[in-house]
């Protein structure tokens, strides 16, 4: 059987679209093809535009014939997700991603989709299937690892209906499941910090000093030559950054190679650990290893800062927590953008949103500083503060005073009554009152 590949064409015809478009089929009684118009309802004009509703058309078209208008094929059963992840969407990706992040993101989309829809053919996915996988996923991941894995099924999904190999998205409206893991939001205090740089020798204690002070990243830190430091003007310029083995010219974010401060005490003890050093040369790392080169952030973590939180018996110690934990701390020491510029971030939103914490003490001091404002200075009048006792003294007073302006106007009330009588008697029916005119029962008795 033929397949028509144009686009048809759109009529307005009373409140509706109406879409026309040639259709080969099979003539039952001669078995030999023949060109027929269908016709379908498109939607109201009131909801469609003219070109909204051609679009509309289109869709209907792929999806009744099996092509996309132009003569694409779409809809096939032979293209799986695997092969479309593997061949159309990555190759197009690592253009924009960087070596390693390529890495990362392939190895997690293998694990996470691919290894779930390998053989899948594009065109049994539905809306429901990624949104039970999605689910699914939840469960025993982590909360960014699922919003990944949710931003890359609509980026895949979306790239496989802009190539026409689908005729719709059915990602596009899959929704983060509501019950997430919570992630990692460990922070240490300022005595715990002290005590960690207490327990380690001068290299070590130098290189987390300075990591803390200025938030480093771990392949910012490593990367460190003495060409960096610049001890008359108590700066450190990183220009470069270690990752899995490699030195790179570039770091995480377009702030992240800057020159940074240094307080002119650790310029000093920086200054000092130079001469300890066995190769001061320019090029040479501030923090080498055994045989010269840069320091390997895992191996470090592994050796340095999870036996130190063991022995302190802190709750972790990593350089995320140190950075999460500056972030949090340093909220008392300057506003946020302060932080920000310490941090590098590029946007405002990450420092406050991801790294900073809520410090419990200091929110229970703002909660007692609010409860004693109102309790204390609620109210003031004629410059003086009122106190709890003196309102309940003033709304007394108040009441006695509505009180004695009842009474006295009750009075009055009477008073005027009287006088009102007492003059009507003698000047006759002046100033009478409503039945002042009006005999008594006892007077109409006896006929007076």
């Amino acid at each position: 059987m033929g397949k028509s590949h144009q686009k048809g064409w759109v009529v307005a015809r009373g409140k509706k679209w109406y879409g026309y478009f040639r259709r080969d089929v099979i003539d039952p009684v001669s078995s030999e093809p023949k060109s027929t118009i269908v016709s379908v309802v498109l939607g109201l004009k009131t909801q469609l535009t003219k070109f909204e509703a051609r679009e509309s058309l289109e869709r209907e078209i792929t999806k009744q014939n099996g092509h996309a208008p132009g003569g694409r094929v779409v809809n096939s059963s032979s293209v799986t997700f695997g092969w479309f992840v593997r061949n159309r969407f990555l190759p197009l990706k690592e253009a924009s991603w960087k070596e390693e992040t390529a890495k990362v993101k392939t190895l997690l989309i293998q694990q996470d989709l691919i290894d779930e829809f390998e053989d899948v053919p594009l065109e049994n996915f539905d809306k429901f299937t990624l949104q039970v996988h999605l689910n699914k996923l939840a469960k025993t991941k982590s909360k960014d690892r699922v919003l990944q894995m949710r931003a890359y099924l609509r980026d895949i999904f979306a790239e496989a209906a802009d190539q026409d190999f689908l005729p719709k998205d059915p990602a596009r409206k899959v929704k983060v499941p509501t019950q997430l893991r919570e992630t990692d939001k460990t922070t240490l205090t300022w005595d715990q910090l002290r005590r960690a740089l207490s327990e380690l020798n001068v290299r070590d204690r130098l290189l987390l000093e300075l990591d803390m002070t200025n938030a480093l990243r771990p392949s910012e830190l490593f990367g460190l030559r003495w060409r960096c430091f610049n001890e008359a003007a108590s700066s450190m310029t990183v220009s470069e950054t270690v990752y899995k083995g490699k030195i790179r010219p570039w770091g995480k974010t377009q702030r992240s190679l800057s020159t940074v401060h240094l307080p002119k005490d650790l310029a000093m003890q920086l200054a000092a650990w130079k001469e300890q050093t066995p190769d001061p040369s320019p090029e040479a790392f501030i923090f080498p290893n055994q045989t010269g080169g840069f320091l390997d952030t895992d191996n470090y973590r592994k050796r340095v800062l999870h036996k130190l939180a063991k022995d302190l018996e802190l709750p972790k110690l990593t350089f995320q927590v140190i950075r999460r934990t500056i972030a949090t701390l340093a909220q008392k020491k300057g506003t946020v953008k302060d932080v920000q510029g310490v941090l590098r971030h590029s946007r405002t939103a990450t420092t406050t949103d991801v790294y900073m914490q809520e410090i419990p003490e200091s929110v229970q001091a703002t909660v007692n500083s609010i409860h004693s404002e109102l309790s204390t200075k609620s109210s003031s009048r004629n410059g003086q503060v009122w106190t709890a006792e003196r309102r309940a003294q003033a709304s007394l007073r108040s009441k006695a005073r509505i009180a004695a302006k009842n009474i006295s106007a009750g009075e009055r009330k009477k008073g005027e009554n009287r006088r009102a009588a007492s003059s009507g008697s003698e000047t006759g029916f002046c100033n009478l009152l409503p039945n002042a005119t009006k005999r008594s029962g006892e007077q109409f008795a006896s006929g007076r």
